[in-house]
């Protein structure tokens, strides 16, 4: 068996682990800290929104040397607006304008064939007016409302409201970070990167949704024991499937930082950007968060119920009671526990077997 899948074996049966549940303020701490920094970007920066949210004009040209700079220049000089100018793979140039109508379309295509030394009879010109921008852009919005609220409603039933309001703080965070990760940068907003935010929104929820039925599944009839709190039991969970998220995350980001670092950066195909940092952001956030945050937060909201409050107390002391007795009777405080009962992180688990010995040294 590999390293990795050694430790993915370990984990799973509670000889080791990292307590993720017990350190959560500092990981809570964190992702407030990327929160801030990811809407200050937002306000200061503001979003560059393409134009298929607030209209203008996009004209391709055919195979010209003109470069990206001198063409951003001309096209800005043409049409008093600001300009994208990207150089696609046969050396034509895909330049944006945003906010024309579509008599100064005609103009600004005489200006730049001009400019560029063609003939403006080979520059295409495809136009989106202000009003169909607008369509779009609410109505990607709504599609992001509704995705929300099915999932909040299909966690509900599935699990239950507490998880389901986890998975809606962790998503709301995940769409956080990359949205004001797109402002720092300054890559454009277009249809693509909404697809892309809705894809990895549905990945992060799939981690999610793991971890949760791992907990679901371990935590049933939790208070007929007094051996693990509910958190323990919830950090179990977290490491029993984490060489699972770490696995899918690795796979899923590795084709899309190829389109990222290959296709948009050394190939110079920008559009795969509106797409790409995206997905690429969005699943590095959303493995994030499933385990640093959704499922911490979820033992938060429950160990507030008074039966698990009351479960914690029990558990806490019997362990206060066995350090006082380290070797307790045939009745002592362990004996009333399932024998499948397991550690949700710490240590060997060889150490809590030595708690089944009797005062004679014996194994019962």
């Amino acid at each position: 068996m590999s390293k990795l899948g050694d430790l993915g074996a370990r984990l799973h049966r509670g000889e080791v682990g990292y307590d993720f549940v017990g350190n959560r303020k500092i990981w809570y701490g964190v992702s407030i800290l990327i929160t801030i920094t990811a809407i200050v970007g937002l306000a200061v920066r503001g979003l560059t929104m393409g134009i298929e949210f607030q209209g203008g004009a996009v004209f391709t040209t055919e195979k010209t040397s003109v470069s990206v700079t001198q063409a951003e220049t001309y096209a800005e000089e043409a049409s008093g607006h600001d300009a994208i100018v990207q150089k696609l793979g046969n050396d034509t140039l895909r330049i944006q304008i945003a906010g024309v109508d579509t008599a100064k379309s005609d103009e600004i295509q005489r200006e730049l064939a001009k400019d560029l030394k063609v003939d403006a009879e080979t520059i295409n010109a495809d136009l989106v007016g202000p009003s169909w921008g607008e369509q779009v852009a609410n109505k990607a919005w709504q599609g992001l409302a509704i995705f929300l609220v099915l999932v909040v409603i299909y966690l509900a039933i599935a699990f239950e409201l507490r998880m389901a309001i986890a998975a809606f703080v962790a998503l709301i965070h995940d769409i956080t970070i990359t949205i004001g990760i797109y402002a720092l940068v300054g890559f454009e907003v277009t249809p693509g990167t909404v697809i892309g935010l809705l894809t990895i929104l549905g990945y992060s929820l799939y981690d999610t949704v793991v971890v949760f039925d791992s907990l679901k599944e371990q935590t049933k009839d939790i208070t007929k024991q007094t051996r693990w709190t509910y958190a323990e039991i919830a950090n179990r969970s977290i490491n029993s499937t984490l060489v699972r998220s770490i696995n899918t995350t690795v796979v899923a980001l590795l084709p899309v930082a190829g389109l990222l670092f290959i296709g948009g950066g050394v190939l110079g195909a920008g559009m795969l950007n509106d797409i790409s940092l995206s997905l690429f952001v969005g699943l590095a956030a959303g493995a994030y968060s499933s385990i640093f945050i959704a499922t911490p937060l979820v033992a938060d909201l429950k160990e507030r119920e008074p039966q698990l409050k009351a479960l914690k107390k029990r558990v806490l002391a019997k362990r206060a009671q066995a350090e006082q007795d380290p070797e307790p009777a045939a009745d002592g405080p362990y004996d009333d526990e399932p024998e499948d009962a397991t550690p949700a992180v710490v240590g060997p688990r060889a150490q809590s077997g030595s708690r089944s010995r009797g005062r004679g040294g014996k194994r019962r």
